[in-house]
Formats: structure tokens, sequence, C-alpha cells
């Protein structure tokens, strides 16, 4: 039996061997592993060493091939569009914040979004506000958290509907997921991948995901917002803090639904809230005691989110956005 049988589903090996045919002229693969990590439903694998071949569920969007072409995305070797799969270069990813210092993280982040949303496409974009207002609604359904700090959020965010932009015309080519496990570094430049919810979206969703992972002091934030827009006023600002907790919400829905899937059988779900911050989480991320892999490191940090998004929803700051973005 080939290494490729041991980890191929079989209704998929006769379109793989016809992709390594393509893509090297052979379809002998003398090393394979599944890559760990990532919430996206697709299976991608690490092939002799320095490849990546990735299997959707659905079609590869478009997204891919123009990001690619842009140069944000790792070179693509070969794609079939119709059946879903890909083969790229595999980036030896180095850690991203000890490969640049503060500074220069900011500015390479920045500049990285602000060349996404330079990519001409033509496309749909699914309604941001009603994405948001299904993911709460399927939360609030599964009844598996509740209490005064869900209840604070949800009523803020209600303000938030009512006061922010969501029929601005300007939308740009956006990835909508980039979180550091999708931001890899090869210790020279930034490559993004898992381009599959990349769609026409409210340029601020990308500015504000990246923010909440790597954005956190006041003089960072103004060097970040500088270098994408050159030139920063209020309305943007508070346009940015308000997507910020947007996004830290969206995110939390994520993880609280990642978490409902994975619960042990006959266990209920935690329902403390108090004194579960980012900065304890990543603690323990650090540590290797939590992951995002497992029910309780999902369920942790979707708290976490929901938390900082509540504390900063408190905030003077908060209130000015509001003002300032209606």
């Amino acid at each position: 039996m080939s290494l490729l049988n041991s980890f191929i589903p079989d209704a998929r090996l006769a379109e793989v061997e016809a992709a390594l045919l393509h893509a090297f002229g052979t379809t002998t693969v003398t090393d394979i592993s599944l890559i760990a990590g990532g919430l996206s439903g697709s299976s991608v694998y690490k092939i002799n060493g320095h490849y990546v071949l990735k299997l959707n569920t659905v079609a590869v969007p478009k997204a891919l091939t123009l990001a690619t072409a842009a140069g944000i995305a790792p070179p693509l070797y070969y794609q079939d569009v119709a059946n879903g799969i890909y083969i790229s270069s595999f980036i030896h990813n180095k850690p991203i914040r000890t490969a640049f210092a503060p500074d220069k993280l900011i500015s390479e982040l920045a500049g990285t979004i602000k060349a996404i949303h330079a990519v001409p496409y033509q496309g749909d974009g699914s309604d941001l506000q009603e994405t948001i207002d299904a993911m709460i609604n399927r939360f609030r359904q599964s009844e598996m958290l509740s209490g005064h700090i869900f209840d604070e959020c949800f009523k803020q965010y209600e303000a938030i509907k009512s006061k922010y932009p969501w029929e601005d015309t300007d939308k740009v080519f956006s990835h909508n997921d980039l979180n550091p496990g999708n931001i890899l570094c090869d210790g020279e430049r930034v490559w993004i991948v898992d381009w599959d919810a990349a769609s026409l979206n409210d340029r601020y969703i990308d500015l504000a995901n990246v923010a909440n992972f790597f954005v956190h002091t006041e003089e960072q934030e103004s060097a970040y917002l500088r270098i994408y827009f050159d030139n920063v006023d209020e309305y943007k600002k508070a346009r940015f803090y308000i997507m910020r907790q947007v996004c830290r919400i969206i995110y939390a829905m994520l993880m609280f639904q990642l978490a409902a899937q994975g619960k042990p059988a006959a266990y209920a779900h935690n329902q403390e809230m108090d004194g579960i911050s980012l900065k304890e989480f990543g603690a323990l991320m650090g540590t290797g005691k939590l992951s995002l892999a497992v029910y309780e490191g999902q369920l942790m940090f979707g708290k976490a989110l929901l938390n900082e998004a509540v504390h900063q929803m408190r905030s003077s700051r908060f209130i000015t956005s509001l003002s300032e973005i209606s």
C-alpha cells in the first residue's frame, strides 16, 4: 500500500494522483502528513517536505488564484477548481513575533492587508449584518451559555447595529479570517493562506481581525492605521474600533459553535465567565496547557473574547465611537 492510500480517502485518490502527475510528473510521494490545526473543514497535507496538498469539500474559490497572482498567497503548482483540490508551496513557518521587531511587524501586517484589498475582485459578498445576526441567533437557540455578560454584549451589539454603516458600498476583496493560523512567515515576509472564506466585504473586517491578535497599544494602532490609510481621521478610527468589538463577537460565536460540537457526552458547559481574560487564555496557550483543537480551549477562548468585547463596550471610547460613525 502506498503512502497516499494511507492518508487520502479512496473517493479522492484518483483526483490526487492526477494532481500530482500534472504538477510533478509522478504520483510518487515519499513523505506525507496531515497538517493539524486550523478551523477549516478541508483536509490539508504536507507532502514531500516542500508542498501543501489541500482537499476542499467545495470548489476552490477564485480568490486563491487572485491572491497567488498578487504574491500574497504561496505559489500555486496545481488547482482543480471543480473538485476543490490544489497544491502549493509549503511555508516553513517561523514565529512572526520573533521574525520581526514590533514596529516592523505592524508595518508588514498593515501592508499585507492593504495589498489584499488592492486586488481587483468581481464577485458577490454575503450580507455581513445578516451573517452576524444568524450566528448570534444560533448561539441563543443553543442555550449553551447565558448570564449578564451575554445580555450586556448583545444589548450593545444592538446599539452597534442601529448605527454602523452596513450599507456602505465601499467593499473590497477581503480574506475574512485573518487569524494567526492563516498568517505565515518564512522569516523574511508574510504569506496568507486559507482563502476559503474570501469575498467582497467591509475593509474593516480584515483590519479589525488582525488588530485583535497583533495590535495592543495606542502607538501600534496609530502606526497600523496610518500605514493602511495614509490619512487617518476620527471617523476611520471610530469605525475601526467598533469593528474590533464586532469581530470579537464573531470569533466568540465561532468558538462556542465549535465547543458545542466537541462537548464530551453528558458534560455540562461551565457557565462561569468572571475573570476569564485574553491574557490568561494566551498564557495557557503559550505553555501548551490549552489548545484550540479541543473543547476546553474553544470554550475558554470564546469566553475571553466576549469578556474583552464587553469590557471595551463599557468604555467612553465606545460611546464616542458610536456617536462618530452615526
